[in-house]
């Protein structure tokens, strides 16, 4: 894996779930949309399976480029450029994958656009997907900090033990958040102690949220409103 740095001080946050359905691409715009109040930021996807981050957040039907449109960006690429092509969601530039146009990422064009993205941008905020992770796709050292997103029941805690290798080699720190119910009374500190990893934050699933999210709409108050609040807080 090729670890981007720069000189801006940027951070680097990946979001990933245990398990699908539990959120992951929402937390991430969430805490892209938190960020950006405080400096420019950058929504990345690189969760090819997930449809697009531009769906999620209504930039569907929105000009601009998406990551087929940049499969030739290779080398020193001039971060401007790049965000000055993005759709915008508010003051959030969107780097998503488009679901026309499904395929994985280049690992080196995602390294060498992230690269040009950390000159140029406070925060970056990436949704990683999982069988990226596992599949080492995904350009996990470039990342400072991973947030494993989790439920808590046991398909949360395989997948969060099948991610965590992967995770703690190469990205800079990682923690858990947690998200209830719990159908089988399995409690945060337990899933955080079977998976040897830090709890950020755990609250109850925020079901508004989820609706709103099935209208295209990402808002931002609730329980995954801080949720998000504790990732970036731990930047």
């Amino acid at each position: 894996m090729v670890r981007v740095t720069g000189t801006s001080g940027a951070v680097m946050l990946g979001v990933v779930g245990a398990r699908g359905g539990v959120g992951a691409s929402t937390l991430a715009a969430l805490v892209a949309a938190r960020g950006s109040r405080r400096s420019a930021t950058v929504l990345v996807d690189l969760d090819p399976a997930a449809g697009g981050l531009d769906v999620l957040v209504g930039l569907e039907e929105s000009g601009g480029a998406r990551w087929p449109d940049l499969a030739q960006a290779r080398g020193d690429i001039a971060g401007l450029d790049v965000v000055a092509l993005l759709p915008r969601w508010g003051r959030v530039a969107v780097l998503s994958a488009d679901r026309a146009r499904p395929g994985p990422v280049d690992p080196m064009v995602a390294a060498d656009v992230l690269r040009a993205l950390v000159g140029v941008a406070g925060l970056v905020v990436a949704d990683l997907g999982r069988a990226a992770v596992l599949g080492g796709d995904a350009p996990v050292a470039a990342f400072d900090r991973v947030a494993l997103l989790a439920a808590r029941d046991l398909r949360s805690v395989a997948g969060a033990l099948a991610l965590r290798e992967a995770l703690l080699r190469d990205a800079g720190d990682v923690g858990l958040v947690v998200r209830g119910p719990a159908p089988g009374g399995l409690g945060a500190a337990e899933l955080a102690e079977a998976v040897d990893l830090p709890v950020l934050w755990s609250g109850r699933a925020d079901r508004t949220l989820v609706r709103a999210a099935e209208q295209g709409v990402v808002g931002g108050r609730g329980p995954a409103g801080r949720a998000a609040a504790a990732v970036l807080g731990w930047t």
